[in-house]
């Protein structure tokens, strides 16, 4: 019978551990936090992919070639891309980690499981900067998401020629890359809808797979900045919150200082009292 009623203690006290342990997750931020995974790895992976693909289509449909040299090319510019995808990849990353640990340490529930904290000036600081520097990444990806359409875009127009061509019967239409920038002026790289080229990529499956790839990347994109909206209102509630618990520690502060003052004056006379009775 006894060790029946030491078990279910044990279990109680197992289970109050982990709801205090599970209320002590800043659940905010954990969701803030996938979000932002879930969208750098969409925009990084897809993207990187995506890139991949291009050279190839370049390189096989346009019959275009690395320039030799430190000429700034398309090739460049896109490897110069790649590893700018890399940086992005392992920077959000690290700040995503960084947000989850601020979030643990402002989280409310937190004086539930370590009892009471001191705020400090430096705590406040830390908050702040964390919004400014997160309001700084959202117009970032902003204009990161801007950019990705642009390749979402062209796809889009060569899509469509090829979809118009195999719906119109001898239709003639053409694609140059000077119109977007990719080449210089002086160099035509044209393809029509009469070549052989074009017929071949029409056909290919690498076409359709990079421009839904750029797709995924824009939404990656799109999710990381629904991600930093959503840590902004996580950030601003938590300095909120750390504000108030700052005023409600002075509070305490005084109202302990002013009973220790009321014991002293208290003590003070019961012992002239005392003397006085003596």
């Amino acid at each position: 019978m006894e060790e029946n009623m030491e078990e279910g203690q044990t279990q109680k006290g197992c289970f109050e551990c982990c709801i205090k342990c599970l209320g002590g997750i800043p659940y905010a931020s954990l969701i803030a936090t996938i979000l932002l995974y879930a969208g750098v790895a969409l925009f990084c992976g897809c993207g990187h992919e995506a890139l991949s693909g291009t050279v190839n289509i370049l390189q096989t449909y346009f019959e275009m070639a690395r320039t030799a040299g430190d000429t700034l090319d398309v090739f460049t510019m896109i490897d110069i891309f790649k590893y700018v995808i890399y940086g992005i990849a392992a920077a959000f990353f690290v700040y995503g980690i960084l947000l989850m640990v601020e979030g643990f340490f402002t989280t409310g529930a937190i004086k539930d499981l370590y009892g009471d904290f001191k705020i400090t000036t430096c705590g406040r600081c830390v908050s702040t900067w964390f919004i400014m520097l997160t309001y700084l990444f959202m117009l970032a990806w902003l204009g990161v998401t801007a950019f990705t359409s642009l390749p979402v875009y062209m796809y889009f127009n060569l899509w469509t020629i090829c979809r118009n061509t195999t719906l119109v019967e001898g239709a003639n239409l053409c694609l140059d890359l000077r119109q977007f920038g990719i080449v210089t002026i002086g160099e035509e790289k044209k393809i029509c809808t009469v070549s052989e080229n074009f017929l071949r990529m029409c056909e290919s499956t690498e076409l359709n797979m990079t421009f839904h790839l750029f797709i995924v990347a824009l939404a990656g994109a799109g999710a990381a900045v629904i991600a930093m909206v959503h840590y902004l209102m996580v950030l601003s509630a938590n300095w909120a919150y750390v504000k108030d618990a700052c005023r409600m520690q002075k509070y305490e502060d005084i109202k302990s200082k002013e009973e220790q003052e009321l014991h002293d004056i208290h003590s003070t006379r019961s012992k002239e009292r005392l003397n006085a009775y003596t």
